[in-house]
Parts: structure tokens; sequence; C-alpha cells
């Protein structure tokens, strides 16, 4: 089983390719570049190296979030180009499963952490177990999510073993993370601290035999959340909403203002009517 792996899910760029249980090579780059920039190069040094007929790969693994929106979506969109052209199946891995691979064989919890910005993580909590299949396998105790970093600090004081923390959201929330936790822990090193394309190749291949896949025109990322120029619309739509709402409000106020003030002129010119015919009588 041969798997040609990408991740652009976060500030890493990485492309991987692994047959049956041998890592053939992997590229990443942590660095200034933009992934339209890095992935493709990145990827054609690798089938230059290998000499690899992209035809001879059985499936393309892709980590399909969440992550950065633009990241994700070069990574889905080159995942999905290939698949296509070759008529390949896709293998979608989540993105904290893929991190977390990077440390799968301790015995601690496994706590992906990625800097989603506005005070916000992407994360999940799991453990590594050895198969029945002799391989290993990640069991999630808690699923993905967009959430504060006090939900998952209180999730983890909750199930009460020690953790490892990996992922570029580590150094934002260090200091949260000593003041919140009440169990040990630690950071992963630098070398499995952030995304790796030989990990979501490792699990491609795992979900692979397992069936997990699906086809390249149905493949679509994995966002959680709205993305910027998305919330900015919502909220758009919501303040226009709410001006809607109080324009339709002052025109029924004023609407109904008027109507008193036109009985209220009604009443007042009748009573001076039957004034004036009492008088006349």
């Amino acid at each position: 089983m041969k798997i040609l792996a990408l991740d652009s899910s976060g500030l890493v760029a990485s492309v991987a390719v692994a047959e049956d249980d041998c890592l053939l090579a992997e590229f990443t780059v942590n660095y200034k570049k933009t992934h339209s920039q890095t992935l493709l190069p990145m990827m054609e040094e690798v089938k230059k190296i290998l000499e690899l007929d992209l035809n001879t790969l059985d499936a393309i693994a892709v980590a399909s979030g969440p992550g950065s929106f633009t990241g994700l979506r070069i990574g889905s969109a080159t995942a999905k180009g290939l698949g296509m052209a070759l008529g390949k199946p896709l293998v979608e891995v989540p993105t904290l499963e893929g991190l977390a691979f990077n440390l799968c064989g301790t015995d601690r919890l496994i706590c992906p952490l990625m800097d989603a910005r506005r005070g916000q993580v992407y994360t999940g909590v799991y453990i590594s177990r050895w198969g029945c299949d002799g391989k290993w396998q990640l069991e999630t105790l808690v699923p993905q999510c967009a959430a504060d970093i006090s939900f998952i600090l209180d999730q983890l004081n909750q199930i009460g073993r020690e953790v490892i923390f990996l992922g570029d959201g580590v150094p934002v929330f260090a200091e949260r993370i000593k003041k919140e936790l009440r169990v040990g822990y630690s950071f992963a090193p630098s070398n499995k601290s952030r995304q790796s394309a030989a990990s979501v190749a490792a699990l491609g291949a795992i979900y692979y035999a397992q069936g997990r896949t699906v086809s390249a025109a149905a493949h679509q990322p994995v966002y959680l959340r709205m993305s910027q120029a998305e919330r900015e619309r919502a909220e758009k739509e919501n303040r226009d909403g709410e001006n809607q709402d109080e324009e339709s409000l002052d025109r029924q106020n004023l609407t109904g203002r008027n109507r008193d003030e036109e009985s209220r002129d009604r009443r007042n010119l009748t009573g001076r009517n039957q004034e004036k015919e009492g008088c006349l009588e």
C-alpha cells in the first residue's frame, strides 16, 4: 500500500510518501512562505527523489481540518486535483488526530493545541493504544473542537491524568496552562510539536485499510467555525436586520401616534358639533 500525504493545515507545509509500514520520504517546511508557494514544489521534489510514478499510489491522504482556512483550501484543492486526475481515492485525516499521532506510543494523554485566534484553540484529547492488529491506534476522549482554552483545561482536570501538549497553540497559552491545569503536564519536543505529513500518511494507511475513503469530488475540508469574512458578513447582516427592525418599529409607532391623533381630532370635532347643535336648540 502506497500513500501520498499532504498537510498544509497550519503554519507548517508537509509532504510525505509511505509504503506499507515504511516512510519513504518526508519534506517539511515551517517558514514564512505561503503554502501556495511551497506545497506543489515540495511534492515535485519528493516525487523526483523517489522517482515516483503517481499512478502507483493507492490513495492520497490529506489533513482535512480544522486549521488555517487558506491552508486547508490549498491542501484540499491539491489533493482533489491529484485524486481526480489519477482516479485515486482520498483519505481524510482530521488535523488534530494527525498531530496527536506524532506522540503515539506515550502513556500520557495527548492534547494538540492549534491557535485558532480570537482567544480560541482547535483541540481535542487522545490516548494511544497498541491495537490487536499490531499497530498503534488513537482513542478519542474529547472530539476535536474549536473552544476557549479554559474548556479543554477543565476537561483535562476532570479526566485527571498526566497530559502532554503539542502544537502551535502551546506557546500562545503556556501561561494559562501553568495557572489553570491541576494535573501533571509537559510539552512535546520541537521535532514532535508541529504537523507532520508522515503522521498523516501513517494514519491514512490505517484508515484506508478500514475502508475510510472518499472520492476526490466528494472531499470537503472541515473548518469547525466560520471564516473571518463569513463572521463579518453575518455580523453585518445581523446589524442590518436590527436596523430594519428598529425602522419597522419606528414606522409602527409613528402610524400608531398618527391614528391616535386622528381619533382624538375626530372626537374633538364631534364634541364641538354636538355643543353647537345644543346651543341652536
